[in-house]
């Protein structure tokens, strides 16, 4: 069982920068998703139509998947940083201050996409994708301030 740290709980980003990640992650996720269908439509015609063509369902469901994949491999390369955290100054961390293995942001992400009431469970205390991976969306600017003076603290009158 993961340590879970206060300092995590005070630094947490607010609901309306959570909501403006996901709005920004979720406008940059459909630029990219357009473009990359624009370029095997160009390369296929066949494929263009196809989907096209494709029940609703399917398509929603192609979507789902598109987008947890695209928020995984964002905020796995990034170290929890997608265009939405880095323009509101957030980040994902363990909830013991660690940084979050590969397997936790993947975990994140499939809750998110398979929980579909997910997407706005955040307006509570914690996002269940946060809950289950033992995540935490915090605010960075905060974050280091409280550490760096509880670091200063604890520094007094060592040499």
């Amino acid at each position: 069982m993961r340590k879970y740290l206060q300092i995590i709980d005070r630094n947490r980003a607010s609901k309306g920068a959570r909501f403006a990640n996901y709005m920004i992650d979720l406008i940059a996720f459909y630029i990219v998703f357009f473009v990359i269908m624009l370029i095997i439509t160009l390369i296929n015609p066949a494929y263009g139509r196809w989907f096209a063509n494709t029940h609703d369902l399917l398509q929603r469901l192609i979507g789902i998947v598109s987008y947890t994949l695209f928020s995984f491999f964002i905020e796995a390369v990034t170290g929890g940083r997608s265009l939405g955290k880095l323009i509101t100054g957030t980040k994902v961390i363990m909830t013991d201050e660690e940084k979050p293995s590969v397997g936790a942001y993947f975990l994140r992400n499939i809750i998110r996409g398979i929980v579909l009431i997910d997407q706005l469970s955040f307006f509570g205390e914690n996002g269940l994708h946060d809950s289950w991976s033992n995540t935490r969306v915090i605010n960075i600017k905060n974050y280091d301030a409280e550490r760096q003076l509880k670091s200063d603290i604890n520094s007094i009158g060592a040499k």
